[in-house]
């Protein structure tokens, strides 16, 4: 069964790859036409300037149709005999197919030229010895003065000798040369910016997974961080005789996952949104530090629906917990603020006023599983590139401040 199995899906690659060759069979063909029509709307206008502008017209019907056909075929060429990937193989197989579309557009050319009937123009002309020369289709009338008129019958190229015809092919041959070429080049150069557009959009693509993979990857650490240092707060007041303290956190603590374990990792949230993930985390630590925390929180209503990457400013909080808030019995503010920062630009400051900083720089290594500032600033850096800042220190006087200035992009466009 395996076998037969692997068998037809042998069978079935080749039909599908040769479906893929020529995908791009609709915009082969515009282009086709496209180069046909503007050498018809010259015939044209060329027919007009004529006293026989029907008889050129359907003469050059021919030409037009055997045009497409072998314009067609030299696309086919193209499509079997190179791959778009080898640019010098796309010229060496237009140049050929060109040249023998040329020479087929010639031949063809020259064995219907005796079915076909020759315009009625007449060109009149007096040459230097005083004669009147008249051409009318393949007539010509020579008038000389106490003469008879002398009419003379041009032969039809059929019916000249070998060596006449084959100078005629081959300089019909070179003139439709030249004109194959032009399309052969126009498509190979479509083929030429489609690849180069498309390798573009696939180092765009390969950078954007990679980039939404870095995103995920440092928003995942969050939660197990924030668990772990929620665990260690909830074990203390378990140790300490604080049950019912205890039971506040945890039910505080299921209501804070059920919220923050529902976003996608790599999407933006607003502000608003934010800020309310942040207030139920500060109503846990409010559970261990009743009488050391205040929360100030100042967002103006136009930034509420501001977009920023989901719970980028748990771990900024967390910091200032464990260095502005435990390590100290007096009482600390712990402020959130946010604010325009010119045009485009909007920021957020997190800050506290305990006697030591709440933060550590990226590279220090804090206790429990290592993160902080590194990850928030990593995060930015990984979603916005240069076109967000992280700055962070100590301020005067006692406490830290973060900043975070980020793009201003709204969830309500």
């Amino acid at each position: 069964m395996n076998n037969h199995s692997e068998i037809s899906a042998a069978r079935v690659r080749p039909r599908h790859h040769e479906g893929a060759r020529f995908a791009d069979w609709p915009l082969a063909l515009k282009s086709i036409l496209g180069f046909w029509l503007v050498y018809y709307l010259t015939v044209v206008g060329r027919a007009f300037l004529s006293p026989d502008p029907a008889t050129i017209l359907f003469n050059r019907s021919f030409t037009l149709v055997i045009g497409i056909v072998l314009t067609l075929g030299i696309y086919v060429a193209i499509k079997l005999f190179a791959r778009q990937e080898n640019l010098r193989r796309l010229v060496i197989v237009g140049v050929l197919a060109s040249f023998l579309a040329a020479a087929a557009q010639a031949a063809v050319l020259i064995a219907i030229d005796r079915y076909q009937e020759k315009p009625q123009d007449e060109l009149r002309v007096v040459t230097r010895e005083g004669h009147t020369v008249t051409e009318t289709g393949n007539m010509i009338r020579v008038e000389r003065e106490g003469h008879e008129p002398l009419v003379l019958t041009f032969p039809r190229i059929g019916e000249l000798q070998p060596w006449i015809q084959f100078r005629v092919a081959a300089d019909s041959t070179v003139t439709w040369f030249f004109f194959f070429a032009a399309w052969s080049a126009f498509y190979i150069a479509m083929l030429s910016q489609a690849q180069a557009l498309g390798a573009q959009r696939r180092v765009a693509e390969a950078e954007s997974a990679a980039r939404a993979a870095q995103v995920r990857a440092l928003r995942y650490q969050v939660n197990p961080h924030f668990l772990f240092n929620t665990l260690n707060s909830l074990s203390s007041l378990v140790m300490s005789g604080r049950p019912q303290e205890a039971e506040e956190m945890i039910l505080k603590l299921s209501t804070f996952f059920r919220s923050s374990l529902s976003l996608d990792p790599s999407a933006d949230v607003t502000l608003a949104e934010e800020i309310a993930l942040q207030r139920l985390y500060l109503d846990i630590e409010r559970v261990r530090f009743p009488r050391r925390l205040k929360v100030e929180i100042d967002v103006p209503p136009g930034l509420a629906t501001a977009l920023l990457p989901a719970l980028i400013l748990q771990p900024v909080v967390e910091n200032a917990i464990k260095y502005g808030v435990s390590p100290t019995r007096e009482k600390v503010v712990l402020r959130i603020a946010a604010r325009e920062a010119g045009p485009g630009r909007f920021m957020v400051e997190i800050s506290n006023s305990g006697k030591r900083g709440s933060a550590r720089k990226p590279d220090d290594t804090p206790e429990g599983t290592g993160l902080g500032l590194g990850n928030v600033c990593e995060r930015l850096r990984a979603r916005f590139g240069n076109a967000a800042q992280c700055d962070f220190g100590p301020v005067d006087g006692g406490g830290y401040r973060v900043v975070m200035t980020l793009p201003l992009d709204r969830a309500d466009g």
